[in-house]
């Protein structure tokens, strides 16, 4: 890209210039190549500018930084199991888009927190619908509350673990009921409309077990599989109509869901719960557990315009921790 521009204020150097004796470096702008930017897209340009780290300029002032457009502000979305953890994350960065929210969870309360919450933080419209979403008459209802998204964000809450043995045939149906048959009926209902609309994004979270099967995660193995090779042959029989289904594999994040599990086998173990965090964070090459914020961003992404070419997926989101090539 070139070295920084000289000391002089105004002056240019291709893609870097100075004002003020600020070196100031265009990253990448929308404009350079009009094709290049989706249509519903706004032209935009990230900046950085060198100096002390944070530190507000009068240019940083008068030039906002600006982010990428995702394209998909005033569309609708339905996403499940969205009160808290990963699909609160999604529903989060939907709303920071512009994306209109129906946000379905089992617990009332706490689903309407949720949505009070996402409403101050955003203009955008949050119905809630408490219900079970794996019962039919739980997706009657959050589809009479959302009959034509533009997005559908499917998730639910894994099978327990344990020994195949020990399970029973009606544990492994209420495992297909919530982790494919579920998402599978959910698609059914909303995949003609967004043909018809010439638009649609569909994003499953489903588990890192799909790329790198969990012993003791039997059920979420199988379901969940189930589930992934549906989706690859559907999302390439809608692709050329404007509709994307793709898959957000999830390893370590810091939600409560994970605090409950590390809690549950920290107990099995004999140890602390800071000592097994501690220990599967130092399997993690990122060192750390994801957050709630990094994963909804993807989803966001995955729903933008900008990923219209992306479909039949499986994104891993585990901080390295997947030691494979592919």
């Amino acid at each position: 890209m070139g070295g920084e521009a000289g000391a002089g204020p105004g002056v240019a150097d291709g893609r870097n210039f100075t004002k003020a004796g600020q070196p100031i470096r265009i990253l990448s702008t929308s404009q350079d190549n009009p094709r290049a930017a989706p249509a519903g897209a706004r032209p935009f340009a990230t900046v950085r500018r060198s100096g002390a780290a944070g530190r507000p300029t009068a240019a940083r002032v008068a030039m906002k930084e600006s982010t990428m457009d995702l394209g998909i502000a005033g569309k609708t979305a339905l996403v499940c199991a969205a009160s808290k953890g990963l699909g609160r994350g999604c529903a989060e960065a939907l709303a920071a888009e512009g994306v209109n929210l129906v946000i379905v969870a089992r617990t009332r309360d706490t689903l309407e927190r949720t949505a009070d919450e996402i409403r101050a933080a955003s203009n955008v419209s949050v119905a809630t619908v408490a219900c079970d979403i794996t019962t039919p008459d739980g997706r009657a209802a959050a589809l009479a509350a959302c009959p034509q998204p533009d997005i559908l964000v499917n998730n639910a809450g894994g099978p327990p673990p344990g020994d195949f043995r020990d399970f029973s045939h009606d544990d492994w149906i209420r495992a297909l009921e919530s982790n494919m048959l579920t998402p599978i009926e959910l698609i059914r209902a909303t995949v003609d409309g967004m043909i018809a609309r010439g638009f649609g994004r569909i994003v499953n979270i489903t588990s890192s077990a799909v790329k790198a099967p969990i012993d003791v995660l039997a059920l979420s193995n199988g379901a969940r599989s189930g589930l992934t090779g549906f989706v690859a042959g559907l999302a390439r029989k809608v692709a050329g109509q404007g509709v994307t289904i793709n898959n957000l594999l999830p390893g370590l994040f810091d939600t409560d869901r994970i605090a409950t599990t590390l809690a549950a086998a920290a107990n099995a173990q004999g140890v602390t719960v800071d000592e097994l965090r501690a220990r599967r964070t130092r399997d993690i090459p990122a060192g750390r557990l994801g957050t709630r914020a990094e994963f909804g961003a993807a989803c966001a992404f995955l729903c933008s315009v900008h990923a219209g070419y992306i479909t039949g997926q499986n994104w891993l989101l585990d901080g390295g921790a997947y030691p494979g090539t592919f």
